[in-house]
């Protein structure tokens, strides 16, 4: 163990010693009460990286009295696997065993069915760990057969206990600093307290030499994982929600990451139609105008523009409605596409239409929906921003088509 990791080294050895997952290894929590039952069964752990996804699946084995199996996508691949699931099948009457699958989200849809059959008839009892959203990355039926756990990353004081086992010698201000830049991996944590035993300084280590000896963790953040997702989530519903400075600062994490800044306009373009729509015409006009700047200053100067697109976007009035009323009107357009449209609108009309400028009002009042189809209403415009004046026109000629009716 000279040689290995710190992390490794560390590693808990008992349930007890497992910190920052103590809303399941807790009296209450699922992992303690399978353990008071002593019955194993098959677990999807879903967690950031670091926060104790292999530790937890180690000791479930051993607190279960298990052999534990370990695979990963990485090493090994189908034949590996098949190979361990024929030697269970063979020796049914050995030890009980949990067969660990880490990175499970490496193994393609098709792959995962491997499992299937297995965790059917309880050949094998699988733990299997992913860092992606399961609703992503597994197919739904491995997805029904474990039970998902779900970890949270390390808070600061598990942290601090963590780092409390360890003898180094820091200042307050640098202790404080090492944790927060771990960014709840403890994992990356210990990676850093090596680099500093690698220093061998003999002194206290203040906050200037911490920086120097240290580098910033990267931001979690990967265009196919589920960060990108959550990410570009928590901007639009920050700007849904109408608070500029949570939306900005979901805005910066992103461009900070290395975020496609076109990936975010067309994103802020959508939210300009879905979310305010005609309650400020001009948003749309904002984002085109915002993407156009974008284009001609380049990545360092246009994202500014994007900055000012997204406050303006948080801070317009917002409306739903011509999202919901295209929904409802492809539903119903879906469901009575067969019916021929009123022959007096036809592209060679019956001597019944009426041409609606030649009415006084600029509008006929006649009906234009099927003969068959009873009148529909899908738009419906809120008292917010210039939709209020969209609301007076809507109500304007439906006046005027009811009296004609």
């Amino acid at each position: 163990m000279s040689s290995a990791p710190l992390a490794d080294k560390l590693r808990p050895s008992e349930i007890k010693d497992l910190v920052g997952q103590e809303h399941l290894t807790g009296e209450n929590g699922l992992i303690n009460r399978i353990f008071s039952s002593q019955r194993p069964i098959s677990l999807l752990l879903w967690g950031p990286p670091g926060c104790g996804k292999t530790t937890l699946a180690r000791l479930y084995a051993k607190t279960l009295n298990c052999e534990l199996y370990s695979f990963t996508p990485l090493f090994h691949g189908v034949a590996d696997l098949k190979k361990h699931i024929a030697e269970k099948k063979a020796q049914p009457l050995l030890r009980r065993s949990i067969l660990f699958v880490d990175e499970i989200h490496r193994f393609n849809k098709a792959q995962q069915d491997l499992f299937l059959p297995y965790l059917e008839d309880g050949t094998i009892t699988l733990v299997a760990a992913t860092t992606e959203n399961p609703s992503f990355v597994l197919n739904n039926a491995l997805l029904s057969r474990l039970q998902v756990v779900e970890l949270k990353p390390l808070k600061e004081d598990a942290l601090a206990q963590i780092l409390s086992k360890i003898p180094l010698s820091l200042t307050k201000e640098a202790r404080a600093a090492l944790i927060g830049c771990a960014g709840g991996d403890a994992r990356h944590l210990l990676n850093m307290v090596e680099n500093i035993q690698t220093y061998g300084s003999k002194n206290e280590i203040n906050l200037t030499e911490l920086q120097q000896l240290t580098q910033k963790r990267a931001p979690l953040y990967d265009r196919a994982s589920d960060y990108h997702h959550n990410l570009i989530s928590a901007l639009h519903k920050s700007i849904r929600g109408s608070d500029p400075d949570a939306a900005l600062y979901y805005l910066s994490r992103m461009l900070i990451a290395g975020e496609d800044s076109r990936y975010i306009l067309r994103r802020l373009a959508r939210m300009a139609l879905e979310d305010i729509g005609l309650a400020d015409p001009h948003a749309v006009a904002q984002a085109t105008s915002c993407w156009d700047i974008y284009e001609k200053l380049g990545k360092k100067e246009g994202e500014l523009a994007i900055a000012q697109l997204t406050v303006y976007l948080a801070l317009a009035p917002k409306s739903n409605r011509i999202y919901l009323a295209l929904d409802q009107a492809k539903e119903l357009a879906n469901e009575s596409s067969n019916l021929k449209p009123p022959a007096h609108i036809l592209s060679r009309p019956s001597e019944d239409y009426i041409y609606d400028h030649d009415t006084p009002q600029g509008c006929s009042g006649q009906n234009y929906f099927p003969d068959d189809l009873p009148r529909q209403k899908f738009y419906q415009p809120v008292e917010r921003g210039f939709e209020r004046e969209m609301k007076k026109r809507n109500e304007y000629f439906g006046k005027m088509r009811k009296d004609c009716s």
